[in-house]
């Protein structure tokens, strides 16, 4: 008896030896390939560059190992003497492995190509995951529709279900649909990117950091997200203070007495105003200027005018310039006068 158990046990073991020496290889050459691809990825030149063959590359990333184990399964299918229904089942594995993978590859390509469309182009898409999600879900949808072909599955009944199932659910989500609609718009009509600033004329404010299925995130600038429905965005009134121009205006105003020389202070405020924006923004140009406008009670008023090429800087830029201004008219005996008033008793 035990006899019989044992040469069992080496028929067994003599049967499955094949195919796990090949499943072992077939894991280990795509193993092998995944980390020389890995390699190629990590490589800055070809990581900076962008191009038509990074993205390829990185669309490749992980898939070695499921292609390598593929192609083990299918030798192991030709190797055993196993049952038509099994080797069927297998076979259906098989498809179905190479198929996801090569949609997953399609889907990774193409995102992939838009967002090097967007970094290169000057008149870019907003890079969002809106429009990556949509992308990926079309062509996933594609390789379940081949998958089911395969099958024996008859698609046209499920798309005439899935229409008239859709019919009555998007009577039930138009809000949602109308957000979904809504960012797209915002999508292509390029009026809204990725780190604008903008103001929406509820009150809402900050830095525009990702537009999704129903929202839009809008980063405040004390760090918290506002997050707006792409339907109030679409139909607020709503001001970019990226577009057209990223630059911003700064005016200052100061008021100076009566007894300076004025040639002296446009002089010393335009050096004090170039020093600032340089020390804020390196490589500023923009020439800053002085205009006189009012001599009132007490000072003869002016506005200082600065230009800054982040919306945020506006702030930190006003605020360095009056403190620099401050400790320069000090220095150079230029008084900034307190209002006074001379009340004449009758």
């Amino acid at each position: 008896m035990f006899e019989y158990l044992q040469i069992d046990w080496k028929h067994v073991l003599q049967v499955l030896l094949l195919p796990f020496c090949i499943q072992l290889a077939a894991l280990a050459i795509g193993i092998f390939l995944n980390n020389l691809i890995n390699r190629q990825l990590s490589n800055k030149l070809l990581t900076d560059s962008q191009s038509l063959r990074y993205v390829f590359i990185n669309a490749l990333r992980g898939l070695p190992v499921a292609w390598c184990s593929g192609v083990g399964l299918y030798w192991t299918i030709n190797s055993l003497a196993i049952p038509p229904t099994v080797a069927k089942m297998f076979s259906y594995i098989l498809f179905t492995i190479i198929i996801i993978t090569i949609t997953r590859v399609i889907a990774r390509t193409v995102t992939g190509m838009i967002d090097m469309h967007t970094e290169r182009s000057d008149t870019k898409l907003t890079k969002t995951s809106l429009l990556t999600n949509i992308v990926n879900i079309l062509i996933y949808v594609l390789g379940i529709i081949i998958i089911l072909q395969y099958y024996g599955i008859s698609v046209a009944p499920i798309i005439t279900a899935l229409g008239i199932g859709g019919m009555a659910l998007a009577l039930g989500l138009q809000e949602t649909l109308a957000n979904i609609f809504a960012g797209l718009h915002l999508i292509l009509s390029k009026q809204v990117r990725i780190n604008d600033y903008v103001k929406l004329n509820t009150g809402e404010e900050g830095c525009v950091t990702d537009i999704t299925w129903r929202f839009t995130t809008i980063q405040s600038t004390a760090g918290n997200d506002i997050v707006v429905p792409n339907q109030k965005i679409a139909s607020s009134i709503l001001t970019n203070y990226n577009r057209p121009q990223k630059e911003v205006a700064i005016s200052v105003a100061v008021g100076v007495s009566y007894d300076s020389d004025l040639d002296k202070v446009e002089r010393i405020t335009i050096e004090v105003a170039k020093d600032v924006m340089e020390k804020i923004e390196p490589g500023n140009d923009f020439d800053p200027s002085v205009r006189f406008h009012t001599f009132a009670d007490s000072s003869i008023n002016f506005n200082v005018n600065l230009r800054t090429h982040e919306f945020m800087n506006q702030y930190l830029l006003k605020h360095e310039f009056i403190k620099a201004l401050t400790a320069r008219y000090r220095k150079e005996g230029i008084h900034i006068p307190y209002p006074i008033k001379t009340i004449l008793h009758g």
